[in-house]
């Protein structure tokens, strides 16, 4: 454990969680040891005590990993155990795509972009199919080997290049490719034990602004997204298991960006595309999201449309003010989040040598 001088933000988070520990013990009895719908994150390389307290609040359902929580696949996966030991329940997640988005790199496979990948499934149908469950297999088996449930993946966006923060992260910029491609790479996660979260839907690959910064505005009508962007979204709604809206702003169907929409969440996607699985907010501290006001507005819109869990990454103040939203609503645990959990264990040494791991990579720096 870090000593909590070391972190001024400590003495602030174990002195406001024990307070809601103490009022809410009966919280925990209700919710039976299910995940509660707050994902967040953590400040550095170990747990220090008060991360771990927090961790205990019945509302807390997950914690996301950042390159700042990395060092190596020891301390990754002893991170990853003293999460677990504190609270079985809880989900572990990473944004682990490949390209440059990988958070977890030494002593870990070099994935290329995904837009690298579709473009040898085009050049190269038979190889490309081959190389791309390979790749989903791989990426999923080191995910879980350093005792992460998942990573946020895949991108199902349909990118032009108009979009820098998509870019090269999404598999192609013709729908049907990119859905083949995704398709594919799905079908190697769930043999690896890893679900699947397809985002961000309905497709950020049309605009140019960055959600991180701004909340984009697409003018495109809801018959024009289906016919290109919702195509990876309706076409594999059945075999993903979580998908992850977007922060845009769709002005022609919704005023309300879409991860707040009860109509995109509840009326497209469950109602229209028939998906039935886990639906995740992106991250409520990206500006795109303020639109909806301050943290606990940002909670209650996400939750009220249609989320299952909500994320609040890099401000531990504003995952205070969530949980404090959180006690006073009390809303029901979703049933759907346990279906993230690893559907299989796996150790390093049961495939870091193997055949398929080290033709997998090969291939990758052939790309290269």
């Amino acid at each position: 454990m870090k000593n909590l001088s070391k972190n001024g933000h400590c003495h602030l988070l174990l002195t406001t969680c024990r307070g809601l520990l103490n009022v809410l013990s009966f919280v925990a009895m209700e919710f039976n040891m299910k995940a509660g719908p707050l994902m967040l994150d953590l400040q550095g390389t170990e747990l220090d005590l008060g991360e771990a307290e927090l961790l205990r609040h019945p509302m807390v359902g997950g914690v996301i990993f950042f390159a700042r929580n990395f060092v190596g696949r020891e301390q990754i996966a002893d991170l990853s155990a003293a999460i677990k030991a504190i609270r079985p329940e809880l989900l572990i997640a990473v944004d682990q795509e490949g390209g440059r988005v990988q958070r977890f790199r030494d002593g870990y496979s070099k994935f290329p972009p995904m837009a690298k990948l579709g473009r040898w499934l085009q050049e190269s149908p038979e190889q490309g199919a081959d190389l791309l469950r390979d790749a989903g297999w791989l990426l999923a088996a080191e995910v879980i080997a350093s005792g992460v449930d998942f990573s946020f993946a895949p991108v199902l966006d349909v990118d032009d290049c108009r979009c820098e923060v998509i870019a090269d992260r999404a598999f192609a910029a013709d729908a049907e490719l990119a859905t083949e491609a995704a398709r594919l790479f799905i079908a190697g996660m769930h043999e690896a034990g890893m679900a699947a979260t397809g985002k961000h839907f309905p497709g950020h690959g049309g605009v140019v602004a960055d959600s991180h910064h701004e909340t984009p505005r697409d003018e495109r009508s809801l018959a024009e997204l289906y016919r290109h962007d919702l195509i990876p979204f309706k076409t594999l709604a059945a075999e993903l298991d979580a998908i992850m809206p977007a922060h845009i702003v769709f002005p022609q169907v919704d005023s309300h960006c879409v991860g707040f929409s009860s109509h995109w969440l509840q009326e497209v996607l469950r109602k229209q595309l028939g998906f039935n699985g886990v639906i995740f907010s992106d991250d409520l501290s990206m500006r795109g999201a303020d639109v909806a006001g301050g943290y606990p507005q940002k909670a209650e819109a996400a939750l009220n449309a249609g989320c299952d869990m909500v994320l609040v990454c890099n401000n531990p103040a504003g995952a205070i003010e969530v949980l404090s939203y959180l006690e006073d609503s009390n809303p029901a645990p979703s049933a759907r989040l346990a279906t993230m959990k690893a559907r299989k264990s796996w150790a390093w040494r049961e495939f870091e040598d193997s055949e398929r791991r080290e033709s997998t990579i090969a291939r990758f720096a052939a790309l290269t």
